[in-house]
Parts: C-alpha cells; structure tokens; sequence
C-alpha cells in the first residue's frame, strides 16, 4: 500500500512522457512527474519518495522535501488565506490547507503556527489542524517521571508553555522553571518531572535531581575556562544573575559548584568563584 502523506520506498516500474511509474510489492503504481525524475536510473530501482495529491486531487510522488509528514507536529508559515481557509508552506508546490473548523484561532496570512498534518477520512485530502488538543492523549501515558522526552513547544499560557511530548501527549513547562529563551515551534528535549492524578503532565527542561548537577557542572567549568577562570557568581547570587548567565536555576547552580568545590576544580570567594589551575 502507498501511503499518502509519508515516505514510500517504490520500484521503478516504466517510463512514460510524463514520468517514471513507481510501484509497491501490491500491484499499485503512481507517477513521478518528469521534473522529479534522477538524472541516472534504470527500471528496477528503488527510490524512497513522498506522496500527496497533486493540484488535480490525484496521488503523486516527488522527491522534495516536505516539512512536515502525516500525523506529526510542526510549525508552518501561513502563505494564503482565502474563503476555504489557511493555506501553509509545507516545502510543496502545492500549498496545505487549515480548513477554517480546524483553526483555533483565525489564522493570518505571514504568521506561524504549530500545526498537525493529518488524512481527512471525509474527504481522503491531507490537510492540517491548529487545534492541537484534539491530537494528543494524556489518558494511555507512554513516559514516566524523569524520562528525558522530545518536546516541541505550541503556546504561552498564563502559566508557562505548552508543549508536545513525544509527539502524544501534552504537557507544561512552568515559567519560573526557564532558564533560556524558549519559543512557540522550538524543537528541544525536556524530563518528565511529574505525573498528576488526572494525567496532567510537568516537565522540566532539566534533568531532574542529581541527574541534572554532572551535565550543570561541566556548563560551569567551561565557561569558567571561557572567562579566563573567575565568575562573578556566588551562593548569594540572585536567581535572576545565574539564569541569565549559566541558563539554569540557583538551586541546580548551588549543587554544582558544590561538586566542583569538592572534585578540587574551584574556589568560591566572597566575590564569585575561580578556577583552579
């Protein structure tokens, strides 16, 4: 079976004017168009392509580079927006639709949004969706506490920020728990650090308890070395100093100079902290 909207490993099977037709081990077949087509190949060959349907509405294959395949999450740029809805720019010729029911917001031409590419079982049209809730379930959790997780990151709330786990489940991010510049679309990793009642899911974007003071550590030494040896960082440093330095909380900040002062790689004075030659 060729799947639309995903990548398909196919077999050359002829060539025609309009194209190579490639073909699956079930007997089914679909063209790709001669602009697409390799420079060398012969029949027999196996090229791994991606389908969709063309302005026609009929399945194709192309070797471009979509920026986003069926059932995941991506963050797309709206290029269009007419009487049918929100068109993106997917990496495609064609352009792909946010169907008005399927914006949470009304969406506007030049703006970005994180979006889930999926097929309309209606109308057999891949086609996106801005309301994302829809696509996530936390009620079958697949992470534990403390399991360091894929996370992409969808909307600023009142809160912190939203975030996609594991391209499943939907989780939070609490504000005063950043330390760097994080923004809607980032793709970065992140722990799972709790696991409430009602499946709501906290995560942090450091490892959590002592799995977090080695890598903070290493962050210190080397930017210790980077500054010549000395920091202008101590205990008594505000939250507010060490995240805008280092990117970390005070807490895990503490810990690690803790263990640096201890392995004999640091001295702490009252007015920051120093390498040890």
């Amino acid at each position: 079976m060729i799947e639309l909207g995903n990548y398909n490993t196919l077999e050359i099977l002829r060539d025609t004017s309009v194209g190579l037709f490639l073909g699956d081990d079930e007997g089914n077949d679909v063209l790709l168009p001669n602009k697409y087509v390799p420079e060398i190949y012969e029949i027999g060959d196996k090229l791994n392509v991606f389908c969709y349907l063309d302005f026609d509405e009929r399945p194709v294959v192309t070797s471009l580079t979509p920026y986003i395949i069926r059932n995941t999450f991506k963050l797309l740029k709206v290029v269009e927006v007419n009487n049918i809805g929100a068109f993106l720019d997917w990496g495609l010729e064609k352009h792909l639709l946010v169907p008005f029911r399927e914006q949470r917001v009304r969406m506007q031409e030049g703006q970005w949004y994180v979006v889930y590419c999926y097929l309309d079982e209606k109308s057999f049209r891949l086609v996106a969706s801005n309301k994302l809730d829809k696509f996530l379930d936390n009620e079958n959790l697949t992470v534990e506490v403390n399991e360091e997780v894929d996370l992409i990151v969808t909307r600023q709330n009142d809160l912190g920020w939203d975030v996609i786990i594991n391209n499943k489940h939907k989780g939070l991010v609490y504000s005063n728990q950043v330390f760097k510049k994080i923004g809607v679309g980032d793709v970065i990793k992140g722990y799972i650090k709790t696991i409430r009642p009602d499946h709501k899911i906290d995560v942090s974007l450091q490892a959590i308890g002592y799995e977090s003071v080695e890598p903070a550590a290493n962050i210190i030494y080397k930017r210790l070395q980077k500054e010549g040896g000395y920091l202008n960082l101590h205990d008594k440093s505000s939250p507010e100093e060490i995240s805008a330095t280092l990117q970390m909380s005070k807490k895990i900040f503490k810990k690690s100079i803790g263990t640096l002062y201890k392995d004999r790689k640091i001295e702490i004075k009252p007015d920051g902290i120093y390498l040890i030659q």
